[in-house]
Order: C-alpha cells, then sequence, then structure tokens
C-alpha cells in the first residue's frame, strides 16, 4: 500500500526559472513534508518538445505537484495525461501568473475573467489525469475587481462544475495593465481576509493561501484561519527557513539537516549529475543554493565563490566544499558561525 502523503499544509509555490528540479532537490534535504512544485509549463510544450526534459525529476521530490500553462482543453487534457506517467501527485492549473508574455498566449491571470473555460480545462485535465488530483491556483481577481464576490463567484462556480476541490489563492489582485510581473507581487494591496472568508463560505474545500508570507510567525497565524500556507520567494532567497516546518507544522521530530551535511548532499548531487551529462552544468545547480547561508556570518564569501564565472567554468562540485570551508575558515575565530 502506498505511504500517504502529507496534507497541504504546507507548500512552495511555483516559481518560472526558478522551482526546478535541481533547486527542489536541495529543498527536499531540508524539509521531508512541504509540498513541492514545478516550475509552470506551458502544456505545448510537453505535447511537442521534449517531455522527459520538462516532467523528468528526481527520486524522492514527492510529495510534487506540475502546475500546467495552458487555456486549451483538449491541449491541457493531453499535457496531463503525457504527466500522468511521470508520478506527480498533483496537477496544477494556472490562472494566476499575470506576466505579458503568458496573457498573449490566453493563460494565466486572464482566464479568471473566463470561469467557464477554467471549467472546461479542469475537467478535460481530471479525466486525463485520472486519480491524480488538478489543483487551481489563481489571484483573488483581476484589473479593478476588487469586490470579494469576484473570488467568491470564481471559486464556486468551478467547485460546483468541476471535481476540483483545492484553491490556491494568492491574496492580491492580478493587474494585467500598466504593472510588471514584479509591480504585481508587491503593488496591489494583500487582503487575507478574502482568503480566510473564503475558508468559511466553502468549508469543504481545500483553501491554500498564498502572498507576501515570509515567518513562521505567520504561517502559524494564518492556518488558524486556512488549510494551508504557500511561501514564494523566501522559501527560495532563503532557503533554510523551511528547516523547522517538519517540526513546527508536522509535527515531525526529526532531527533536522545541518549544514555540513547538506553541503555535501549538494557536492555529491552535483557530481552525480554532472557526471550523467545530459547539458547539466555546475551554474544550474548551484544557482539555487545562493541564498542557502543566509543569516550566517561571513555568507557573502559562499555567495562569491558559488558566482565567480572564473571558479565556475571548471565545473567541478568540489567548489561547493571549498566554498563552505573558506565560510568556516572566515569565522574559525568565534565559536559559533550562526
Amino acid at each position: 500500500m502506498p505511504e500517504a502523503l502529507p496534507p497541504r499544509r504546507l507548500s512552495v509555490a511555483p516559481m518560472l526559472d526558478w522551482t526546478d528540479t535541481h533547486y527542489r532537490y536541495m529543498a527536499r534535504q531540508i524539509t521531508r513534508h512541504t509540498w513541492l512544485y514545478s516550475e509552470m509549463i506551458n502544456a505545448g510544450a510537453i505535447i511537442y518538445g521534449d517531455a522527459d526534459r520538462f516532467l523528468a525529476f528526481n527520486d524522492g521530490e514527492q510529495p510534487l505537484a506540475l502546475q500546467l500553462g495552458g487555456s486549451d482543453p483538449h491541449d491541457l487534457a493531453k499535457a496531463s495525461a503525457i504527466a500522468s506517467g511521470y508520478g506527480y501527485n498533483e496537477i496544477n492549473l494556472n490562472c494566476g501568473c499575470p506576466s505579458p508574455r503568458v496573457q498573449k498566449g490566453a493563460f494565466g491571470a486572464c482566464l479568471m475573467n473566463e470561469v467557464s473555460l477554467v471549467a472546461d480545462c479542469v475537467n478535460a485535465m481530471q479525466d486525463a489525469a485520472q486519480d491524480i488530483p488538478v489543483t487551481v491556483k489563481h489571484r483573488i481577481g483581476v484589473d479593478r475587481q476588487t469586490e470579494y464576490e469576484s473570488v467568491r463567484d470564481f471559486v464556486g462556480t468551478l467547485s460546483e462544475k468541476t471535481a476540483c476541490r483545492t484553491f490556491i489563492v494568492h491574496a492580491r489582485n492580478a493587474w494585467l495593465d500598466g504593472l510588471s510581473p514584479k509591480e504585481n507581487r508587491e503593488i496591489p494591496p494583500l487582503k487575507y481576509e478574502y482568503i480566510y472568508q473564503l475558508k468559511r463560505d466553502f468549508p469543504t474545500l481545500e483553501i491554500i493561501i498564498n502572498g507576501g508570507i515570509t515567518t513562521n510567525e505567520q504561517i502559524a497565524e494564518h492556518l488558524q484561519y486556512v488549510d494551508g500556507v504557500m511561501i514564494g520567494r523566501e522559501a527560495y532567497h532563503n532557503p533554510m527557513v523551511m528547516r523547522d516546518w517538519d517540526r513546527l507544522f508536522y509535527g515531525d521530530s526529526g532531527r533536522p539537516i545541518e549544514y555540513e551535511e547538506l553541503v555535501e548532499r549538494l557536492f555529491q548531487y552535483s557530481r552525480l549529475k554532472i557526471k550523467a551529462g545530459n547539458g547539466v552544468i555546475l551554474p544550474h545547480i548551484v544557482r539555487h543554493a545562493l541564498g542557502l547561508m543566509h543569516g550566517l556570518n561571513k555568507a557573502r564569501i559562499w555567495r562569491r565563490m558559488l558566482s565567480d564565472a572564473n571558479l565556475l567554468k571548471n565545473n567541478d562540485g568540489s567548489l561547493i566544499l571549498e566554498a563552505w570551508q573558506e565560510v568556516k575558515n572566515a569565522n574559525s575565530r568565534t565559536t559559533e558561525i550562526l
């Protein structure tokens, strides 16, 4: 009998160019139970491109969700069918990305204006994915839809017309004109109370909150009102923020990983991946680890060495060990590096 999956109490958001398989390997060494998400992958890239390149992942990355981008039910169904053979635990439809490039493809946040089409997409994906649950990630509204009723009606319609029971909600509006993707993460005001109200209005649905959440204290506060919390950039720029999540939010009494152990695992992983070929080079791996020493004394040494083009061109994973040793050497006159 397969091992039961942990609840979606905590998850790391899908982030384009960031949450690839190399980042997810590192994150999984830090937290055993947190759900991880792929980057958003266009359905067409899976259908017409190299599916293995986009869908293959390391053993042990689960619980793991695949996020798809698209607006054609047929294409999304075909991509979901292909993905269903790879071992993902969830397939998520992106209805929240506001970038102009995504809008040109008629998907992402602009889909919130076409809830019937979203329902068709979700139903087609679920039919193709069979037993893998299909979920939706979205905003609280688009452009000047600032009233709660907009997101309430979106969720309500999808919950009636589809089998989707998990909604991941970024607590900001998406402004489709006039703001860059970065500004869309910062300027529209956060309205956490809308997400709390969704849970009250739809108590049988799984409601997960996302947007502007950075600390364990904030996570604990949100979990009083919703089923789960999704963290984005903080989990990327400061990966060790995840170090205590298993203990604090999953009741896991296991020992959190130490820096020394994590560095050794990253070295072994890089050596394995580089040796295997497939176009993997050291910068592909270590770029995700630049924030790993966040908060440690002399962390800048780590960042500098792992981003030095002259050092990286040797394509030798031992650079990871050398950078860590330099951090320790620089702190040799102190008893603690934290």
